[in-house]
């Protein structure tokens, strides 16, 4: 199989990368590449350069607002954002609950959100997860009883990214308590600010407010607002899914966090000598991580061309999804190193908060210790890599 860039895809490329050079704001890739949060209103300008151009929603078809990539086209986009430091877009916006829309929603339901989420008007977040029902979604026990046109919802959900500035939630909540685990599941959309939804906050190891707490006390959705059928929700949650596994593997992350390793070991030195150039266990260190980056990458293209022709992906995304997350801690391990003291300095103030004080060390070090401790939810968050060894052991090997 020929993975090399056709010549639309390389002239596609070099159009991206172009107009990342022209548009994107150097403070805001210079947020990014630090580690600094980026705010909502700042995403929101950066959303609109991209809704101007057309790039908002990759891979929504063009008759609702996107740009109609196929499958190597997000991919080559993608890498060429991350390889510039672009904030990524909202995802659950428009790799998420737009997708379903198209996919499952009624013509009055398409109608009403598309244009919202396309013009930032609407910001979602994902109830998935719960209390006792992480990776196994199936578990959900978040109730929704149907009461005349409404649902009253109550439950709650965990590890809910973004909640807190978002203005809608889509849920999995059960429907029919009698049915088997992954049925009488439905999937509904709700309104932040409904009496009855408490957002509390979970805070990170690096200090950040990156996950919440969402309740849910007798919280009155009307039934139109269903995606879907009842107790069908499984089926759209599993399209969802299924749609964003193949880009699980976190090879532009990689490679633009692998970018600042390098970086970071030509800046750093150890006895006068250049980390990268000099020492030899680090330059070897290096170059393996650049060897299993190429290897992922390559099984990643593999997969994704699969997918554009139209071939049946079956446990691969959970190799990749494995391999890209642990790599992405390694080349954290070894930036933290390398480092060294300046690894140890509290920044999240300056970071997350907004806070003038004066970072300790080179602003490359900055981020680093953060960058580090937030990392280590990627072998979690998606599907921890237990659940992926259990995938890969029972479709691949058998067992």
């Amino acid at each position: 199989m020929d993975l090399s860039l056709t010549k639309d895809e390389e002239k596609f490329r070099a159009e991206v990368r172009e107009w990342l050079a022209s548009e994107l704001p150097p403070e805001t890739a210079e947020k990014i590449k630090l580690g600094i949060v980026v705010k909502k209103p700042e995403m929101i300008a950066w959303h609109a350069r991209l809704r101007e151009r057309g790039w908002l929603a990759p891979n929504w078809p063009v008759e609702y607002g996107g740009a109609g990539f196929g499958i190597m086209q997000r991919h080559i986009f993608d890498m060429e954002c991350r390889a510039a430091h672009a904030p990524p877009s909202m995802a659950f916006n428009f790799h998420m609950i737009g997708p379903a829309l198209i996919a499952f929603g009624r013509p009055e339901q398409k109608d009403y959100y598309l244009p919202k989420i396309l013009a930032d008007e609407h910001w979602w977040c994902q109830g998935y997860s719960e209390p006792g029902a992480g990776s196994d979604l199936a578990a959900v026990q978040t109730r929704a009883v149907r009461d005349g046109d409404e649902y009253v919802v109550n439950g709650s959900k965990i590890w809910t990214s973004a909640a807190d500035i978002a203005n809608h939630i889509f849920c999995l909540v059960r429907t029919d308590p009698q049915a088997k685990k992954q049925e009488g599941i439905s999937f509904l959309l709700m309104e932040m600010d409904s009496p009855g939804i408490e957002v509390k906050p979970l805070i990170a190891l690096n200090g950040r407010r990156l996950w919440n707490i969402v309740t849910f006390d007798d919280v009155r959705v009307p039934v139109s607002n269903i995606l879907g059928q009842e107790n069908r929700g499984w089926t759209v949650a599993k399209k969802l899914l299924g749609d964003e596994r193949l880009f699980v593997s976190r090879v532009s992350e990689n490679t633009r966090i692998l970018a600042i390793l390098k970086e970071v070991c030509a800046a750093e030195s150890s006895n006068g000598r250049s980390l990268i150039q000099d020492d030899p266990a680090v330059s070897m260190q290096v170059a393996d991580l650049e060897a299993r980056l190429k290897a992922l990458e390559m099984t990643s293209l593999r997969i994704l061309a699969e997918a554009d022709a139209g071939g049946r992906i079956g446990a691969e995304p959970s190799m990749t999804k494995l391999l890209g997350s642990h790599m992405i801690q390694d080349i954290d391990e070894l930036m933290y190193r390398a480092i060294a003291y300046y690894g140890a300095p509290d920044h999240k103030g300056f970071l997350f908060h907004g806070e003038n004080q004066l970072p300790v060390g080179p602003d490359y070090a900055v981020g680093i210790t953060s960058g580090q401790q937030h990392h280590r939810g990627y072998t979690l968050a998606g599907g921890t890599s237990e659940v992926q060894r259990g995938v890969l052991a029972k479709a691949v090997l058998g067992l």
